[in-house]
């Protein structure tokens, strides 16, 4: 960037006679104002404040400073003189402003004529007088060249009209001496006077005051000189009316300092330069302020205009300075650069070497990370698996080992007893062999070994024989399994075992989620080459991110894990691959799900070794079907038992037949409720309020909530209306952690799968006498008390209450049920669960411990007594409190303390 050449600067030192009044303002004002189109101008200002020997002393300041150029106002003309030619004699340019010196050695003159200023007043006060009057005149300083030129100049203009007469001139050296008593003589003692010529605004101003205070406003005219815009001076004046006109005196500053820049830069310049006057009357005063005001506002924007030119400067200078030391810093980079490229080429072999191990490092790196991260998945995966494997085995081992136990520890087993043991037995044998098959058949897809062993058959009756062995399972459940194809028979290259296994995983699943009275249909048709096999079920279907990882490994969703979908439509995708097919799934939340299987017709997809297999199916899953199917059919014994006396026992178990056996071994001492889901039986706790409850911690099915055993023991444990009842969670996780997080949840018993029957028994008889125990402890204090902070929160509201409506002889168990925001049943239940006693009974003791208390403490008569707790008169109080205690208030009254 290409420098901006630079301007000389100036110094111009001005002295000014003073500053304190408002036309000298205005004039450095009008200086300041041109030179702020000149940045390069240095302007020092000295103000004498009407005193010749001190401006005398300043100006010998100023050139003592060098300047290039002096500006001097003189206060008087002789005392001044003598310094301005010491000036100029030194070769320092001399402009003189406004009044003259009395001398001629001065570079240049800048003012107005002040003959002409004084002329141009006594014409305008011939035309105000019509030719006729007398007039007072009152100067400025006495001696000053602008006294002396406007007072002749006036004299001219009046003097060729013989009418007007000058009476007097008064001195108006304004900020020295005052003429206010002169003129108030003059204007008492001479009423003929009509107008005063006064020589300054600031003068004339003070004569109208004289004037107004004497009355005389409206028949003495006064005209002024200066003209300035501003409040109370000449412009302000004339357009108020106090004076008739003002004669405009320019200031000359402006043209000072343009005079002075041509002198300084050798330009043609005016020795004499005369400022134009003009009067300013009633005629045009208005534009004049008009015009005046717009130069102010104008003088404003300039000012914002320098002021902005001023930040762009500074920011031109920062920029200015900041490019040279970012050149200044580039020129160092590229030479460092330099010096580092030929450092760099010097090494550049070894550098390349470098970066090529460097990235090898780093790929490997990335590849560890990657494996790492794999590796830690799958084993986050395999550890949840196995964790879920063992809760799978657990469910079907406890009902092996439980029934076993219990036929090994009766001395006499009924045939019926044993029959519906050895079923139930048998049928979760067929359940865990069929879960170590998949895990086999899982061990054999990780290990690449599955191989294919295909015959040619007829694949609908296949699928038909298959269908048939499902069809007692879907009667017992009213279910509508069909097979819809209109193919009579159709031969298909396949592996019987491995299809057989796939599509009983997919029937398991469409019996397992699809609702009492739903439907399963099994649709087979042909589309050119491929077999098409669809299992469609009603059921809850599946949520989008299930469909996308229904057929991933290990995976279970937001549910709880099971081989079915864990293992089994892994292992099925993997099977139906080996075919070479396809399988898939379609599923709306809430509607139902379809799984759709595609495989080739023909063998040319085959290899030889796979087309040796064997046309008969693995018999397995069918005996399963058929164990299932028997223990089924057998009815649960009717259990006798006094209902008066049984404790309501609620069990919570998604594997039904760990619920039916639950239900059957306990039956015959408790009574018993069942559900199959986490909300299904938390809503049935709020319905009966069971005395116990029992549940398994992992809880899925059909119509699963989200809610599963520690969710519902925290929730029971919580909620006031159930907080007191006993839950006992029966879980496969045995480990420390899982104990602890089931205490937490608030469980009051935690038992291992598989159980012992009469362990948990024994257990279920313990928590209930623990608790009736506590209900005896607690159920005649007056304060209860609880084991645990809800059931605290519980008993002292239901107190508190009862205390509160005490005098209310309506109160009762319906308005205290509303009141606590429970039923009156589940009142009733929580109470009796408690204390061992109903509300109204708690009610009734908590009104005779009140009358008691009042009989002995106080000596209050029967009747208010009565009021106090609840009863209509004092004759139906006195016959309740001896009903209860056997004595009558008097007597109770009476007796000795502790009687």
């Amino acid at each position: 960037m290409p420098d901006i050449p630079q301007t000389k600067t100036y110094q111009i030192g001005f002295s000014q006679r003073t500053g304190a009044d408002s036309w000298r303002k205005t004039m450095l004002e009008d200086m300041n104002r041109e030179l702020s189109f000149y940045p390069e101008i240095d302007f020092l200002v000295k103000d004498a404040g009407g005193q010749s020997d001190k401006q005398v002393t300043q100006i010998q300041e100023l050139i003592n400073q060098h300047v290039d150029l002096l500006i001097v106002s003189p206060n008087a003309a002789r005392p001044i003189t003598p310094i301005v030619e010491k000036a100029y004699q030194q070769g320092i340019p001399v402009i003189i402003l406004d009044r003259r010196t009395a001398s001629d050695q001065y570079m240049a003159y800048v003012g107005a004529d002040n003959v002409e200023v004084g002329r141009t007043a006594g014409t305008y006060a011939n035309t105000l007088l019509h030719g006729i009057g007398n007039v007072v005149e009152i100067g400025e300083s006495p001696g000053s060249s602008a006294d002396i030129d406007r007072h002749r100049g006036f004299m001219e203009a009046i003097n060729s009209h013989p009418g007007i007469r000058l009476v007097t001139k008064l001195e108006g050296d304004w900020d020295k001496r005052s003429f206010v008593k002169e003129l108030t003589q003059l204007l008492t003692s001479q009423p003929t006077i009509q107008l005063i010529f006064a020589q300054n605004d600031r003068t004339a101003l003070k004569a109208h005051v004289i004037c107004q205070k004497l009355g005389l406003t409206k028949r003495v005219k006064i005209i002024g000189v200066d003209g300035l815009p501003g409040k109370n001076e000449g412009i302000d004046l004339v357009e108020r009316g106090i004076l008739k006109a003002t004669v405009l005196y320019p200031t000359g500053g402006k043209e000072a300092i343009r005079t002075a820049l041509a002198i300084l830069k050798k330009q043609a310049f005016k020795r004499e330069n005369r400022l134009p006057t003009t009067l300013i009357d009633s005629s045009n005063v208005r534009i004049t302020k008009l015009q005046n005001d717009k130069v102010t506002e104008q003088q404003a924007d300039i000012e914002k205009q320098i002021q902005r030119i001023d930040d762009l400067n500074q920011t031109y200078t920062s920029q200015k300075n900041t490019l040279y030391f970012i050149l200044g810093s580039l020129i160092i980079a590229i030479l460092l650069g330099a010096w580092a490229l030929y450092l760099f080429r010097t090494k550049q072999g070894a550098y390349r070497l470098l970066e090529k191990q460097n990235h090898e490092i780093r790929e490997q790196k990335d590849e560890i990370e990657r494996v790492s991260q794999q590796a830690r998945l799958a084993t986050e995966e395999k550890l949840r698996f196995y964790s879920y494997i063992s809760h799978e085995f657990n469910t079907p081992l406890s009902l092996i080992l439980t029934p076993t136990e219990d036929l090994l520890s009766k001395k006499n087993v009924s045939p019926y007893d044993l029959r519906s043991s050895l079923s139930l037995v048998q049928k979760n044998a067929y359940r865990l062999l069929r879960l170590v098959d998949q895990m086999l058949d899982l061990r054999k897809s990780d290990a690449g070994k599955q191989r294919l062993q295909t015959a040619e058959q007829d694949v609908v009756a296949f699928v038909r024989e298959i269908i048939q062995d499902f069809r007692r399972k879907a009667d017992k459940q009213r279910i509508d399994l069909q097979l819809i194809t209109n193919l009579p028979s159709q031969p298909l290259w396949f592996d019987a075992e491995k299809l057989d296994k796939v599509l009983f995983n997919l029937l398991s699943n469409g019996f397992k989620y699809t609702p009492k009275g739903g439907l399963i249909h099994v649709r087979l048709d042909r589309l050119d080459s491929q077999i098409r096999i669809q299992v469609q079920d009603n059921g809850q279907g599946m949520t989008t991110d299930e469909q996308a990882h229904a057929f991933d490994l290990f995976y279970s969703g937001t549910k709880s894990f099971n081989l079915a979908k864990g293992i089994g439509l892994a292992l099925s995708m993997e099977f139906i691959q080996l075919h070479r097919g396809d399988i898939s799934v379609e599923s709306v939340r809430d509607k139902g799900t379809t799984f759709t299987i595609l495989l080739p017709l023909g063998n040319q997809h085959l290899a030889v070794e796979e087309m040796a297999g064997s046309a008969s199916r693995n018999t397995l899953f069918q005996d399963h079907l058929v164990a299932e199917a028997a223990t089924e059919e057998e009815p649960a014994k009717p259990v006798s038992r006094s209902a008066k006396e049984a404790a309501t026992l609620l069990i919570i178990e998604d594997n039904d037949d760990l619920r039916t056996y639950l239900t059957t071994c306990l039956g015959k001492e408790f009574d018993i409720v069942a559900e199959s889901t986490g909300e299904q039986g938390w809503q049935r706790a709020l319905e009966i309020v069971p005395d116990l409850i029992i549940s398994d911690v992992m809880l899925s099915g059909q119509e699963a909530g989200p809610m599963d055993g520690l969710e519902l023991t925290q929730r029971i444990k919580t909620d006031l209306r159930t907080s007191h009842i006993p839950v006992v969670l029966l879980t496969a996780n045995g480990q420390m952690e899982n104990r602890i997080e089931g205490t937490r949840a608030g469980a009051d018993v935690y038992l291992t799968k598989p159980f012992n029957t009469t362990h948990l028994l024994e257990t279920l008889r313990t928590t209930l006498a623990n608790r009736q125990k506590w209900q005896q402890r607690f159920a005649s204090d007056f304060s209860p008390q609880a084991n645990n902070r809800e059931e605290k929160r519980f008993l002292n509201e239901l107190t508190s209450l009862i205390e509160q409506n005490l005098t209310d002889p309506a109160f009762g168990v319906e308005k205290l049920s509303r009141e606590m925001g429970l039923s009156r049943v589940q009142l009733y239940r929580k109470v009796q669960a408690l204390l061992n006693m109903n509300a109204m009974d708690y009610l009734t003791e908590i009104r005779l411990k009140r009358a008691k208390f009042l009989l002995k403490e106080t000596n209050k008569p029967m009747s208010e007594i009565a009021d106090e707790t609840g009863f209509n008169s004092a004759a139906y109080f006195t016959t309740f409190f001896k009903q209860h205690t056997k004595k009558t208030p008097s007597e109770y009254r009476k007796s000795p303390v502790g009687a």
